[in-house]
């Protein structure tokens, strides 16, 4: 990216945490795994389910895993929406570029990322310090095993 500062320009490419296969709903060919991160639950649709995938099973330990460019933000947001995968965060740091921003979030303590137009962080009015949720839709976070 031209004009955006190197931090901008050197963005790993995913988020990822730790956490236990809670709950999983599947059909014939694919799951809706539920899995628990300190307390917190997350989705992920997977095209396995534990007839094709030895992993699918409740209390396996497992990462979740999904790009910075898919964590969205919300500040002052109520009502119910249709992405399970919110949670709430503080802003730790913004490195604006002339086009896109890299957002630090503080989760429990871990580091989440985000990567949003700066037009957004102007019109959200982000800054350091502010609380806000992030959210992924569960067909963008992916599960790894080991």
């Amino acid at each position: 990216m031209r004009g955006a500062p190197s931090a901008i320009r050197k963005v790993k490419s995913m988020n990822r945490l730790k956490g236990r296969i809670k709950n999983l709903e599947s059909s014939e060919m694919m799951s809706i795994v539920e899995v628990d991160v300190d307390g917190d639950i997350f989705s992920a649709v997977v095209l396995e389910t534990p007839g094709s995938a030895a992993y699918l099973k409740e209390g396996e330990p497992i990462d979740i895993v999904f790009k910075e460019t898919e964590v969205s933000i919300g500040k002052g947001l109520t009502g119910m929406i249709s992405l399970r995968n919110r949670i709430k965060a503080k802003i730790k740091s913004i490195e604006r570029g002339s086009l896109m921003s890299k957002i630090i979030l503080d989760y429990k303590q871990r580091d989440i990322v985000s990567v949003i137009t700066t037009g957004s962080v102007q019109r959200l009015r982000l800054q350091a310090g502010d609380e806000v949720e992030w959210l992924v839709k569960t067909n963008e976070v992916a599960l790894i095993t080991g």
